[in-house]
């Protein structure tokens, strides 16, 4: 499916504040893919799909784990809302026709981050967090800033706000989200 197909098809589903939110993920992702030496197309398409999935109610979301066969872990299964990102890789391949497992891969993991990520994972993880149309976030201008400049050190700022919000909110906390910010706290202490 074309650029232009897939946005027709996701304004008619997701909700008009949700659609934005995905439109500037696209802008931040291509900005970002250009200043990082990455393919603008593949960022686009991943970063508007991203959410893809985001309409789904949490039984829904569920429903179509054990449809597709998709692993439940026990923090999903207790915030079944992080599913929408699996639901969403699985999605993006079979509605929208996408096979770059690049693309799949970092819709799957645009949520929670995970260590090692690939450059597109990357980017995608850290667009979502700091698209222009986003609620203002604490240090979002300086995540912004270094999006562009140093995106390990943008991605662990990210996961350690995110880990922050839910600590103070009394969250549920995903592993996945841990293991990410200390990956890059590590890498980014012994460069």
């Amino acid at each position: 499916m074309e650029l232009d197909e897939i946005r027709k098809s996701l304004k008619q589903v997701l909700s008009a504040k949700r659609y934005l939110h995905s439109v500037g993920v696209e802008e931040v992702a291509c900005d970002m893919a250009l200043l990082h030496g990455f393919d603008m197309e593949k960022a686009k398409v991943a970063g508007i799909l991203h959410d893809c999935a985001k309409y789904l109610t949490e039984q829904q979301l569920l429903e179509e784990c054990h449809k597709y066969h998709l692993p439940v872990r026990d923090i999903e299964r207790k915030c079944p809302f992080l599913l929408h990102a699996k639901v969403g890789a699985i999605y993006a391949r079979i509605k929208y026709g996408i096979e770059d497992d690049q693309i799949i891969s970092a819709i799957n993991y645009h949520t929670t981050g995970r260590p090692a990520m690939s450059l597109l994972e990357k980017i995608i993880f850290t667009a979502d967090y700091i698209e222009p149309y986003r609620k203002p976030l604490p240090r979002i201008e300086k995540i912004r800033k270094m999006a562009y400049t140093d995106i390990d050190k943008a991605v662990e700022m990210v996961a350690e706000n995110v880990l922050d919000y839910l600590r103070k909110s009394g969250g549920d906390i995903d592993i996945l989200t841990v293991e990410t910010h200390h990956y890059y706290r590590d890498k980014i202490m012994i460069r």
